[in-house]
């Protein structure tokens, strides 16, 4: 059985999970001498969540992104076992109350669990009963591998099951799990990658959608309800990989905006530069894209000077990027584009040399040049930090022109976020079809603004 939102959306193959226990077990079989049995990897799925104290359900719940790479499956409270030995697969849903069936819908029964997620063994659990009880039957226990893992984004730390009965009389493990795990997920097989590409290609679709529609005098909220829809609608993607930016005039340079302390509330004016930074996800695998364009359709000067540096780093490190680059080398170079383009433009003076080694780039672009991507935008795996020394050299501002600086002063920011996969000789940018350049994005909006409801 695979997962689709209908005949006009990417079906994703249950095969993608198979493959990805696969290659969990042979991994994890390095470790442990074969002779030996009852090795299980014991993961817990997600739970949904409520509204504080209320019975409302929080938001439409979304699977922890560890146990879905996994089992790929979507209902929440389950457990998910595998005998490392064999590669024999458990699935453990929550044994449901009757009357589930009448608020809820239909009670699915293990053979149906059996058939949608292609596992070898399903069991009903109550409160985590039963699950030791089934795998030290198939196999006696020897140990345990649990899931402890720290994103190093957050600082929050994704603890193992304790509540399990039974669990604490057997071995367990903390260690072994998780790097193997996170190295397997950023690199993603044939089936990953053509999810991705369909979740990269909804992002395009809506954010051409942006384009098409977007006029002064609009809401930024009007934007991101636009973009959700056509996710949605268009595509079947029910969650986004994160809260929307939509951005407009000095809001642009405010990173992550779109929060509830600045929720995308802004009214934009004629002149104003959108930066919409959105993406969906599908099938709980990510996009993450930003574009920006003028709210009028056409960049005024000043605006083109900032949005061809950023183009130019983009362009010139998509150019660079496949296996063997280093990160940090690329960020650099991003760095070095944009500060030649800005002292070509009046707004820097000096030796371009001394202002990298000084960190003046750090000033324009104060965050890393990108991140890797996966059931997570911000997905396991890291890279080096590239910003330890930004903004420590009092003496930046001698590299400033004070006055062109202050001519920009409330220009906001420009972003261009693209997806890409590294390929043996290079990469696959999925977002090439969106119009990029000055001269495309103007082409496109000129051809292609509609009047849309709630347009004055």
């Amino acid at each position: 059985m695979s997962f689709s939102r209908g005949p006009h959306t990417f079906q994703v193959s249950t095969n993608l999970f198979e493959l990805n226990r696969q290659r969990l077990v042979t991994e994890l079989l390095k470790n442990f001498d074969q002779n030996i049995k009852g090795n299980y990897v014991l993961l817990e799925g997600g739970c949904e969540n409520t509204r504080y104290n209320t019975d409302a359900d929080e938001i439409a719940f979304r699977q922890e992104s560890y146990f879905f790479w996994t089992f790929g499956v979507h209902e929440p409270g389950c457990y998910g076992a595998i005998d490392i030995n064999s590669g024999k697969s458990f699935l453990f849903p929550p044994k449901l109350a009757p009357d589930y069936a009448i608020w809820d819908g239909k009670i699915q029964n293990e053979q149906w669990f059996l058939n949608k997620y292609k596992v070898d063994q399903v069991v009903f659990h109550e409160n985590g009963s039963k699950i030791i009880e089934t795998l030290n039957a198939f196999n006696p226990i020897n140990k345990l591998l649990l899931l402890r893992a720290e994103n190093t984004d957050s600082g929050i730390v994704l603890e193992p099951p304790t509540k399990i009965p039974g669990l604490d009389k057997f071995e367990t493990d903390t260690k072994i799990l998780y790097p193997i795990i996170a190295e397997l997920r950023v690199i993603k097989t044939d089936l990953e990658i053509e999810v991705l590409k369909y979740a990269s290609k909804c992002a395009n679709e809506a954010h051409k959608e942006l384009m098409r529609h977007v006029k002064p005098n609009m809401f930024e909220y009007q934007m991101e309800s636009l973009f959700r829809h056509i996710s949605y609608y268009g595509g079947g993607c029910r969650h986004l990989g994160y809260t929307c930016i939509a951005a407009t005039g000095c809001n642009a340079a405010i990173l992550h905006y779109g929060h509830a302390g600045a929720p995308n509330d802004r009214q934009f004016n004629d002149g104003d530069l959108c930066l919409f930074d959105m993406g969906p996800e599908y099938n709980c695998y990510g996009s993450d894209v930003t574009c920006t364009f003028p709210a009028n359709g056409k960049f005024t000067e000043k605006q083109k000077l900032i949005y061809n540096a950023v183009y130019r780093a983009n362009r010139t490190v998509l150019k660079e990027a496949k296996p063997g680059i280093r990160w940090t080398e690329m960020h650099l170079l991003a760095e070095k584009i944009i500060l030649e383009d800005l002292q070509a433009g009046g707004l820097l003076i000096g030796k371009i040399e001394e202002m990298l080694e000084k960190r003046v780039g750090a000033i324009f672009m104060p965050h890393g040049l990108g991140h890797f991507m996966g059931l997570d935008i911000h997905d396991v795996g890291g890279y080096l930090g590239l910003l330890d020394k930004a903004f420590a050299d009092p003496e930046l501002s001698k590299y400033l022109v004070k006055e062109k600086i202050e001519e920009f002063r409330g220009f906001g920011g420009v972003r261009i976020e693209d997806d890409i996969i590294i390929l043996v000789n290079g990469n696959l940018n999925m977002n090439a079809e969106l119009p990029r350049t000055v001269e495309e994005i103007e082409e496109f909006m000129s051809l292609n603004n509609k009047n849309c409801c709630g347009k004055q």
